[in-house]
């Protein structure tokens, strides 16, 4: 039933709550297998001992836990791990252009706000020229009725009468300019990041304040070397997945 033991693991390097830190390390612990489904999991003055915080800390990561349905507690019998975190809501975030063309499979997309005539001054990552206006939309993307992206395209103005309403619902980023005739994509660029949820994204996406991200921006251009979509997608840490082929 113990954890890991060890010297007392060295919270004061991340400015992110320690509650939240503990609540992402056994969360961990769930998805690894060390916790397993169905076990008792160690008591809070185990784990306290093993983790070097007080007892009221755990309770606070272990209220999360709670909170996402990942254990269960019972009086005078311990604590129990009921499931692992989202088990159906995994999204594989492809490393080639053939796979980030694919459509959303069984998720759903929201928008949430269409802006026109959007002035883009400077990008993260940036390649090709910037066009003169972009269409600006904020969508989100959900799983089984969870949300798991919340993602700001921005697609050169030019093209929208291309683009359909049930495009903007259906189709991914990439396939909505990939997807018009006449337009040929030359060149396409990702680039991961990891950081932590803002009290919007967390909002969002209805997960803990400071909580791992993933934020994949995209970029494509032209055949004229125009930057025709700009696009930033932040998914939930505990549900992204990146696989690479290295043959």
């Amino acid at each position: 039933m113990s954890g890991a033991s060890g010297p007392p693991l060295d919270f004061g390097r991340s400015a992110i709550a320690r509650y939240i830190q503990l609540a992402t390390l056994f969360r961990s612990r769930i998805v690894s297998g060390q916790w397993p489904l169905g076990s008792q999991i160690p008591t809070v003055d185990e784990l306290a001992e093993d983790c070097g915080v007080a007892r009221a800390t755990i309770r606070q990561a272990l209220d999360q836990l709670e909170k996402e349905q990942l254990i269960e507690r019972y009086r005078a019998k311990g604590t129990f791990v009921r499931r692992r975190p989202q088990e159906e809501l995994w999204c594989s975030v492809a490393t080639d252009l053939g796979g980030l063309l694919r459509p959303a499979g069984d998720s759903e997309i929201e928008i949430l706000s269409d802006e026109p005539n959007v002035i883009l001054k400077q990008v993260a990552y940036p390649i090709g020229t910037l066009a003169p206006m972009y269409r600006h939309l904020r969508r989100r993307h959900f799983r089984n009725k969870e949300a798991f992206l919340i993602t700001d395209i921005h697609i050169d103005e030019r093209l929208n009468d291309s683009i359909s309403d049930k495009d903007l619902t259906t189709k991914t980023a990439l396939r909505l300019i990939s997807d018009i005739p006449g337009l040929k994509i030359v060149e396409a660029q990702q680039t991961l990041t990891i950081g932590s949820a803002d009290m919007d994204v967390a909002d969002a996406l209805n997960m803990p304040l400071n909580a791992p991200v993933a934020f994949v921006h995209r970029r494509a251009v032209d055949q004229n070397g125009v930057a025709v979509l700009v696009a930033e997608g932040i998914y939930r840490g505990d549900v992204v997945r990146l696989d690479i082929k290295l043959t």
